[in-house]
């Protein structure tokens, strides 16, 4: 694979394609706003169900799950098109957050959530397949980068807009109007978007459920990648999930404190979206990706050192965070290039291992940081992301699968 690829598929005219991205980018929005805003109105949520707050994590946990699923739907969403698979994401999430707002119960609020973790985890990869599909590989980057920016957009628009619903209106408003956002969502993205993926229109059989998975495991740098992004969200897991406990202990921070070290996270992921979309391009997106890694290595490992002050361990905390988020958003546009007949498949893929490598990466962030620190978490974290970058390596210059 080279950085001379580009997408057979003769390109959209330039202001249809905006137009597409610009609503699928607010319908991601909404989708990730959908699946993160439980995280901080989980004590919300336990007064307005009247049940324990550790029944709530234990539903965040569940809708967690959902990742996992997703190679599930990859090869449906290369069978069946990519605009098929997107509005069926957007239906479950409908379905689940209206259900949540008209039947207040525990039992609904968890299939609610599930159901827009789910809707999140069909609609992305096949997001993400249409982007490799409509786009020239030379201005991916720019395009997965600005749809990106609805990750962080989450964070910092999504949550907030959906905490002073709860304050005013109550801990249902939420849900009643990201569900008649999703209706209308599904509307304007089922009337804007071409109709199905190009292989559905133009070849006689469209790739089936076992050839989009025999596809995947005869490619090196398919596998490879899948490897590469397991590793990387297990090294940065590794640190998040031990982040708030390291700066309540070394600077004392208290709850209001630790909310803006969250802030800071969101805007590094804004940040390293923003990055994705104005640098990846023109570096071109391999050698972006090899940056990243080191970076990212770097990052970890001199943390513990430079963070002898509060200013310096956020400024060290929004360093790694902005060259994870380039470098992991990076490989996805790279990615969608790399199995062109089965794009929602690998990118699905990606997704699930990627969230395997979190679940991985937490467990063992807790131990290692019992064990040896702030010291021992950004070590281990380097030499896992060196370990990447060698994996990267030899997947894309020797498996040209």
């Amino acid at each position: 694979m080279t950085e001379q690829l580009t997408t057979p598929v003769p390109e959209s005219s330039s202001r249809k394609l905006a137009l597409e991205m610009t609503v699928a980018a607010l319908a991601r929005l909404l989708l990730n706003t959908s699946r993160r805003f439980a995280y901080p109105f989980a004590p919300a949520l336990s007064r307005g169900l009247g049940v324990p707050l550790v029944s709530i994590t234990s539903l965040i946990a569940l809708n967690q799950l959902t990742g996992i699923l997703s190679p599930l739907f990859g090869p449906l969403s290369d069978r069946w098109g990519y605009r098929t698979m997107m509005l069926s994401g957007l239906g479950l999430m409908a379905i689940g957050m209206l259900a949540g707002g008209f039947l207040p119960f525990y039992l609904t609020i968890l299939i609610a959530l599930f159901l827009a973790g789910l809707g999140k985890n069909i609609f992305d990869p096949a997001l993400q397949a249409y982007v490799g599909e409509r786009v020239p590989y030379e201005r991916r980057g720019l395009v997965v980068g600005l749809i990106e920016i609805s990750w962080a957009g989450a964070t910092l628009v999504g949550i907030p807009v959906a905490g002073l619903l709860i304050e005013r209106l109550g801990w249902r408003a939420p849900f009643f109007v990201m569900g008649g956002l999703a209706l209308v969502s599904i509307a304007v993205l089922g009337a804007l978007f071409s109709g199905g993926s190009r292989r559905s229109k133009h070849d006689a059989k469209a790739i089936s459920f076992g050839q989009a998975w025999q596809q995947l495991s005869r490619s090196r740098t398919a596998v490879g990648l899948l490897v590469f992004g397991f590793l990387t969200s297990m090294a940065n897991d590794n640190l998040f999930v031990v982040y708030g406990a390291w700066l309540e202990e070394s600077f004392a921070l208290g709850i209001v404190a630790l909310g803006t070290a969250t802030t800071v996270i969101g805007v590094a992921e804004l940040s390293g979206e923003i990055l994705v979309a104005s640098l990846s391009d023109r570096i071109g997106l391999h050698r972006a990706i090899r940056i990243g890694i080191v970076l990212s290595a770097l990052a970890y490992l001199f943390l513990p050192i430079i963070a002898q002050s509060l200013t310096l361990a956020l400024v060290g905390l929004f360093l790694a965070f902005v060259v994870f988020e380039f470098t992991f958003v990076t490989a996805i546009s790279f990615l969608t290039e790399v199995l062109p007949g089965a794009r929602a498949t690998m990118v699905a893929s990606y997704v699930a291992v990627a969230g395997i490598g979190r679940v991985v990466g937490a467990l063992i962030g807790g131990p290692l940081w019992l064990w040896g620190g702030l010291a021992a978490i950004g070590t281990v974290s380097a030499a896992i992301m060196m370990v990447a970058f060698v994996i990267f390596w030899r997947s894309v210059h020797i498996g040209k699968g």
